[in-house]
Order: C-alpha cells, then sequence, then structure tokens
C-alpha cells in the first residue's frame, strides 16, 4: 500500500503530529511506502528547525526529519500556510526581503498541488488533525 499523509495540527498543540509519524513509522516497518507527508494550516509549524522542547520531550520536527532522510519520504509544507505562520526556505525568505530562513532540514515548501498529487499517485490519503 502507498500512502500520502496530510498533517493539518502543530506538533505540540495536539496529537495530530505525532499519530501520524508513528503511524508512518509503522507502515513502513510493515512493509508499506509512505510517499509524502503534507503540512497544512498549523501543521507547518513541524517543518520549522527552531522549536527547542525540554531534553526529556520528543522534538517531533527532528523525528520527521530523520524518518524521511532513512526512508526517502517528501516532507512538503504548504506554502500558503507557511507564509502566514512565518515558516520560510531560503529562496521564500530572499523573495520576501527576510534575513533568514527556518525550514527543517528534510523539508520543503510548494503548493496543494503537491496534495493532489499525492491524492492520485497514492492508495490511500489519511488525514491527521482538524
Amino acid at each position: 500500500m502507498k500512502y500520502a499523509i496530510l498533517v493539518n495540527e502543530g506538533p505540540y498543540q495536539h496529537q495530530a503530529s505525532d499519530t501520524a509519524y508513528q503511524f508512518c513509522k509503522a507502515a513502513i516497518e510493515r512493509g508499506h511506502e509512505v510517499f509524502r507527508a503534507f503540512f497544512y494550516h498549523d501543521g507547518v509549524h513541524n517543518g520549522s528547525r527552531f522549536p527547542i522542547p525540554p531534553q526529556d520531550d520528543r522534538n517531533i520536527g527532528v523525528q520527521w526529519s530523520e524518518l524521511a532522510e532513512a526512508h526517502n519520504i517528501d516532507l512538503v509544507v504548504c506554502i500558503a500556510a507557511a507564509q502566514r505562520r512565518g515558516i520560510l526556505d531560503e529562496g521564500e525568505a530572499k523573495r520576501q526581503g527576510k534575513d533568514g530562513d527556518n525550514i527543517a532540514p528534510g523539508f520543503r515548501i510548494s503548493g496543494l498541488g503537491q496534495l493532489i498529487e499525492a491524492g492520485i499517485q497514492c492508495d490511500r490519503v489519511l488525514v491527521f488533525g482538524d
């Protein structure tokens, strides 16, 4: 089975990101493919490299980055939602006249077309969060 994942909630306000991450790990362990995780609405906060959780807490952004690198998962942050929430990659920061970017390793910024493509390419699209 080939999955696309849609995460609509931030990493520390809601359980959705953790549940999506755990689902991806379990699916991969069972031989399934996770083609793309698309982060939308407050879910774009998963793609920031700036959160610094306490040492005894998980760093969900880093976990997503590591999972993507290990299993070739495309992590896409919605550009419109990201701009509203101050998540920028290097190119977008330059276009907007900002002096830095804050996108986490393994994440990239793109449009809703990437979500549509994932829906076409995959057997299932699972939505985590409202």
